[in-house]
């Protein structure tokens, strides 16, 4: 089975909309953006996993197929941090997809210069939780009633990894950087 991390195509549509329709609690990866067909899947790659000085998006790929994604917005070179996050559908969970691919992100982000990477997820997903730990973000804090899905407010945990912080004992995936 080969993994890798690599840039999201447009020809990676019909997979997001897969992943869209399989895992319910992917809404909130997606906001109110509309992935029902290939077409709109395809716009939503070119609008929002975009690949640029300030956002950096990755396809997780198996087989050559894209399954989920690892991301780093709000890169910041003056401080140098960056706010990292990852989502996976359901039938991808449970493999270290997501660690892994956190990991191989976070050594490309320290090698590019920056030095504090931040993540955070709702206290009510312990499975969120065991990704950053295992991919070497410590907990720093709790945020409250932070994020707001539908009526409902939820408490986020914030984690951080600094370029100091020792490398996780976790072995990362390829990650490419080009889309070839």
């Amino acid at each position: 089975m080969s993994v890798i991390l690599r840039p999201w195509q447009r020809e990676d549509a019909p997979a997001l909309r897969r992943a869209h329709e399989t895992t319910a609690d992917l809404d909130t990866q997606f906001g109110s953006s509309d992935v029902s067909t290939d077409e709109r899947a395809a716009d939503f790659i070119e609008a929002h996993l975009s690949f640029g000085d300030v956002a950096k998006n990755w396809a997780v790929v198996v087989d050559g197929r894209a399954v989920g994604n690892v991301g780093l917005s709000a890169i910041e070179r003056r401080h140098q941090t960056a706010w990292a996050y990852y989502w996976l559908p359901s039938f991808a969970r449970g493999r270290g997809y997501a660690s892994g691919g956190l990991a191989a992100v976070s050594d490309w982000a320290h090698a590019d210069g920056i030095f504090r990477l931040e993540l955070g997820h709702r206290v009510n997903n312990p499975a969120s939780c065991r990704v950053a730990f295992a991919a070497g973000f410590l907990p720093e804090g709790i945020e409250r009633q932070k994020l707001l899905y539908g009526n409902r407010r939820f408490d986020v945990e914030i984690h951080a990894r600094l370029a100091t912080d020792p490398s996780p004992e976790l072995s990362g995936l390829t990650l490419r950087t080009s889309r070839c």
